[in-house]
């Protein structure tokens, strides 16, 4: 019986080296692009959640097509980030090591140009690069795309979505107009259609089940709680799953660094991942991660793109993502390669409407679940610990000259003691931690009778309590703020940490945020007499929708009325593909106590952490 890619018409050393990698049959996307491209006739679409195996889906086909004879360039992989753009290279090697002469040029920011340099001279047939570096490469004329065959857009939506059209259209502007182009993307929005009508002639389009729906195989979660009590319920979840092995996204990278701090300072097995860290510090965080000598992640979306890690149980939307699409991409990081996982998000009472969108979007329910109480955490560790001691594998020829002392120290103890002492060595931290833990769980609607109209909250038009107050200021795109460059710059001068803004939504020449209520007398207070170029920055407490005073001195307002210049804001951006957000130090994470150590020890050996200014 052949292998089902022999069948394919992939030959028989590349499929000896992909069988030896594990691969058995070919997912969905591969089987059903794979003959497709083989013809390397076609303009290709192909609209696959992430986890499905599109990297081997044009991977193999290239390695198919290409004149391994040839030392030039013949093949072009754009991506967004430089962990995918080493992931692609990396598998693209995998698959080709039993043929000769095959060149593979990983080309991303953060690392030598040099040695990229060096290894373009050299030769190579194909190139995996992110945009910017790609196209700083092309502006030093020390490549040559003139004979590529192939341009295959991985993850589009989120090139887009970085703000990557323009090197896009430069880059391609060196390769020549007969190539073939083929796009690969978790989502379809507009953006995506647009690109594709503008660089492919009647390609062929193929989607995995519906456009933009998430990965059937993933459970969908959301939790309510109060804005206050984020951090010890999002610690009361992790508690409750003792196996997991999570990414935690977070939407800034201040709030990122904050999560991870606070976590490793109550004594979780946790690190961070952003775009602020150099290459060096990113390689060492995943190499742990992947070594599953971290058990849990802290990332933002951008940094997360590319992680492609084997069994995560758990994806935790510590804070939901500003763009719905976003959603799936974070989700996708579990329930790879047709196992299960679960997606979690951690909601206040307002955020309600973004999860009815979510679900809109994945097409699939959302499952309200409750914070689960002491009790229920200890209950839970308790017999995570028996399965653990049931499973243990016994070194009997180690452990044998010890038996005899053992028994001596036990001697006076029945079974039943020995159980219960051995059990309570992890039960009596949980339960002493959890005793008289509070009820963590907002009520999802009629806040107003639960918290009390007296104390003089907000409430939003639906009749639910806002932990935020949305603010306008004067300062937008057109003073070259993006959303993190704003959220630092609020939190350098209000004093406030980054966890207690909430939306950013910035305009052109002015922008909106929102605080959490407590916050709002310090922010307005602190902004006072402060400049920004020589003009005077206003605060002011934003009405809803529309705003027509015409306090300090602005004209009347109209929220989203100001032009948007044509193609949007374009914030500055690291090398790599990752937008540049310059970043502030906040106040520290409220740590709210916790000991949970998935090691078994605390982490006090961790070398010294980078600085934040």
């Amino acid at each position: 019986m052949n292998n089902p890619f022999i069948e394919l018409g992939i030959r028989h050393d590349i499929v000896n080296a992909i069988s030896e990698l594990g691969f058995e049959n070919p997912t969905p996307i591969q089987e059903q692009s794979i003959p497709v491209l083989l013809t390397g006739s076609n303009d290709f679409v192909g609209l696959a959640q992430t986890g499905t195996g599109k990297t081997a889906a044009f991977g193999l086909p290239l390695l198919e097509l290409l004149d391994f004879e040839e030392n030039h360039p013949q093949a072009l992989v754009l991506c967004p980030t430089r962990e995918l753009c080493l992931q692609i290279a990396n598998d693209i090697n995998n698959y080709a090591k039993k043929m000769n002469n095959v060149h593979v040029v990983a080309v991303y920011g953060g690392a030598s140009i040099s040695d990229q340099l060096r290894q373009i001279r050299r030769g190579v047939q194909i190139v995996v690069a992110t945009p910017g570096r790609m196209l700083d490469i092309i502006n030093r004329k020390a490549i040559d795309f003139s004979q590529v065959k192939y341009v295959v857009l991985d993850e589009a939506d989120e090139m887009l979505n970085m703000g990557f059209q323009e090197d896009i259209d430069n880059i391609l502007s060196t390769t020549p107009d007969e190539k073939k182009t083929w796009l690969f993307s978790a989502t379809m929005p507009a953006e995506v259609r647009r690109i594709a009508k503008k660089y492919m002639d009647n390609p062929f389009e193929l989607t995995m089940g519906t456009k933009n729906t998430g990965n059937a195989n993933i459970e969908h979660e959301y939790y309510v709680v109060r804005a206050r009590d984020k951090y010890a319920a999002f610690k009361r979840i992790v508690d409750n799953n003792p196996e997991i092995f999570g990414i935690v996204f977070c939407r800034t990278k201040i709030e990122t660094q904050e999560i991870a701090e606070a976590l490793i300072k109550d004594g979780y097995n946790a690190d961070s991942l952003h775009g602020d860290l150099s290459q060096q510090q990113r390689d060492k965080v995943m190499k742990r991660y992947r070594e599953r000598s971290l058990q849990l992640l802290i990332a933002t979306d951008v940094a997360a793109r590319g992680i492609d890690v084997n069994d995560v149980t758990h994806v935790i939307n510590y804070s939901l993502p500003d763009e719905i699409e976003n959603y799936t991409h974070r989700s996708g990081r579990t329930a790879r390669a047709g196992k299960t996982g679960v997606s979690i998000a951690i909601v206040n009472s307002k955020e309600l409407g973004k999860i009815r969108q979510i679900e809109r979007v994945i097409g699939k329910k959302f499952i309200k679940a409750e914070i689960p109480s002491g009790f229920d955490v200890c209950e839970k560790q308790l017999f995570a610990l028996v399965h653990k001691v049931h499973n243990v594998e016994v070194n009997e020829s180690q452990i044998e000259q010890y038996i005899p002392r053992i028994m001596d120290e036990f001697a006076e103890l029945s079974k039943e003691e020995i159980i219960k002492r051995f059990a309570s060595l992890e039960f009596n931290r949980f339960l002493e931690y959890y005793q008289n833990a509070p009820d963590l769980n907002a009520p999802a609607d009629d806040f107003r009778s639960r918290e009390g109209a007296a104390q003089g909250d907000r409430f939003n038009r639906d009749g639910m309590r806002s932990e935020y107050t949305r603010l306008f200021i004067n300062l937008g795109s057109v003073d070259e703020f993006n959303r993190g460059d704003l959220l630092g710059y609020i939190c350098n001068n209000a004093k406030i940490t980054g966890r207690n803004v909430g939306k950013i939504d910035v305009k052109g020449v002015y922008s909106f945020f929102e605080v959490v209520n407590a916050d709002v007398d310090n922010v307005m207070n602190n902004f006072k007499g402060i400049d920004f170029k020589g003009r005077p920055v206003r605060i002011e407490i934003s009405g809803e929708g529309v705003s027509s005073s015409n306090r300090g001195g602005g004209g009347g307002r109209r929220e989203g009325g100001y032009q948007k210049r044509e193609g949007g804001y374009r914030g500055d951006r690291r090398e790599g593909g990752e937008r540049r957000e310059t970043s502030f130090a906040g106040a520290g994470a409220n740590s709210g106590g916790g000991f949970r150590d998935f090691s078994g020890k605390r982490r006090e050996d961790r070398p010294e952490r980078r600085k934040r200014f």
